[in-house]
């Protein structure tokens, strides 16, 4: 039971800025989210939003900028590909968070007819190739979860880490 002579000083409001420094403590591993729209031109964003969901099936999920073109891309194909970096891979999460147009011509990259998108084999540590199962739209992110249908370990190389606005390898960590 509370003093009602004691007053508590209202809680501060959630604004977009103290919601990114409140997430920024929350170090998470990094990743490309790939796929190729329906005329085949490889599209690609960094992210830090993936969780897995379900082992059986083996289901992820990633959250995707909305009006983003690798989003759009993933939507029409209904297929997407997560490269998950390792901690050499800091100059790939940088470009590819840029929104640079030429990313894909500054990366090796590879895409099989079975792939569902473009894997990024020197810069990855596992990749996974996904179908869409459901996508929900937050705010400015669509919630895309993915049934990981093909999963291949690239290097084994330990990944990188992003937090406190900064990228780390699990080494220096």
């Amino acid at each position: 039971m509370t003093d009602p002579a004691v007053r508590t000083p209202p809680a501060p409001q959630a604004t977009a800025g103290g919601f990114r420094t409140m997430m920024s403590g929350f170090p998470t591993g990094v990743c490309i989210v790939t796929s190729a729209d329906l005329d085949g031109t490889p599209r690609g964003m960094t992210c830090s939003s993936l969780c897995s969901v379900s082992l059986d099936p083996p289901t992820l999920l990633v959250c995707l900028r909305a009006g983003s073109p690798t989003l759009r891309a993933v939507l029409d194909t209904g297929r997407f590909t997560v490269n998950l970096l390792h901690e050499g891979a800091r100059e790939a999460a940088e470009l590819f968070a840029s929104g640079d147009p030429e990313r894909f011509a500054l990366v090796p990259w590879e895409r099989s007819p079975e792939a569902a998108g473009p894997h990024l084999v020197r810069d990855a540590h596992t990749i996974a190739d996904c179908e869409v199962t459901l996508t929900q739209r937050t705010g400015d992110h669509v919630t895309v979860f993915g049934e990981a249908r093909a999963i291949r370990q690239e290097q084994e190389r330990p990944p990188l880490l992003y937090g406190l606005r900064q990228f780390r390898s699990w080494s220096a960590a």
